[in-house]
């Protein structure tokens, strides 16, 4: 089976339960064959929750659920050591961070330093407890969600740890015709309860390993350092992307190129990833945030402004 077929397999599945988001479940889907981690962000109800579980029957990986809340500790993430009187020697719990699926649930609601807990499972796919670093069973993949309107008793991310997701996306509503083939699909029974598996934790681990390979030609690669580099000089923008936001708009157009049956990058997969890489690595200047721009809208402007490469050699398909 092809790349791309494997992705499809995945998408479908997937879309069972998320009805006409082909284009969001594509995206997660290039996250973590990317090994990166994904930031939800939408109002309530739009079936943020519902998307991480479907994720996790997908693959066949465990799931696991952190409901962040203002009096969460970093132990209740990471996991504690507790001595075992019947043993006589510490043991280690482990904490719902360790998992293949990860839903970090409203995690602007818990204190920065409870968010700080994250850091090292994020970047590293460690943890540290005691003076112990454990390493995360593979695929380790987080999707954290939080609400964009209810800004009482939040503590909103740092730029540090924004900067760890690799991408940021918006669930949206439905439309009038979906909204109405989802009261038809959940009538009787939600649809999740009947969702299984179509790949194995393995099989994700071997796909991600092969996006690795995915080609990037030379002009692709200067296509993708000039919007990083735009981001530094567009005078909308106060804080531009880092080396870091780099390797993660390369990561991202790989596993995209990889989900599309290519073995090679072509500049419109680096465009069209680049808005979801970037809209939450950019802060806009005061003024701009007080006229209401939205980092999007500068991100689409930056691009067309780009003259995008005309590639001279395409490889053959996956």
């Amino acid at each position: 089976m092809q790349s791309s077929e494997k992705v499809a397999q995945m998408i479908e599945n997937v879309e069972r339960v998320m009805i006409g988001k082909t284009t969001e479940i594509r995206l997660v889907f290039v996250a973590l064959l990317a090994g990166g981690h994904v930031l939800l962000e939408d109002v309530p109800g739009v079936g943020k929750t519902m998307f991480v579980k479907a994720v996790a029957r997908t693959i066949g990986g465990s799931f696991k659920r952190i409901q962040f809340t203002p009096d969460l500790l970093p132990s209740d993430v990471t996991g504690f050591s507790f001595y075992n009187q019947h043993h006589g020697q510490f043991e280690f719990r482990p904490g719902p961070i360790m998992g293949n699926v990860v839903l970090a649930d409203e995690v602007n609601r818990t204190s920065p330093k409870t968010q700080a807990a994250l850091l090292e499972a994020l970047e590293e796919g460690y943890v540290t407890v005691d003076g112990t670093t454990r390493q995360i069973e593979a695929p380790f993949f987080v999707m954290a969600t939080q609400n964009p309107i209810e800004y009482a008793g939040t503590f909103p991310l740092p730029e540090a740890q924004l900067d760890r997701f690799l991408l940021k996306i918006a669930v949206g509503y439905p439309t009038f015709t979906e909204e109405l083939a989802l009261l038809d699909r959940v009538m009787h029974e939600h649809p999740i309860a009947a969702l299984e598996s179509v790949m194995t934790p393995e099989d994700i681990v071997h796909l991600q390993r092969a996006v690795k390979h995915v080609y990037l030609a030379e002009e692709v690669k200067s296509y993708l350092v000039q919007i990083i580099q735009a981001t530094r000089f567009d005078p909308h923008i106060e804080l531009g992307a880092s080396p870091r936001a780099a390797i993660a708009l390369m990561r991202v157009s790989q596993a995209y190129a990889f989900s599309m049956g290519r073995t090679y990058v072509k500049p419109d997969d680096v465009k069209a990833v680049t808005p979801y890489v970037l809209n939450h690595r950019i802060r806009l200047k005061q003024e701009r945030r007080h006229r209401e721009m939205r980092p999007e809208t500068v991100i689409e402007q930056l691009l067309a402004q780009i003259e995008v490469p005309v590639m001279i050699k395409e490889k053959v398909s996956l």
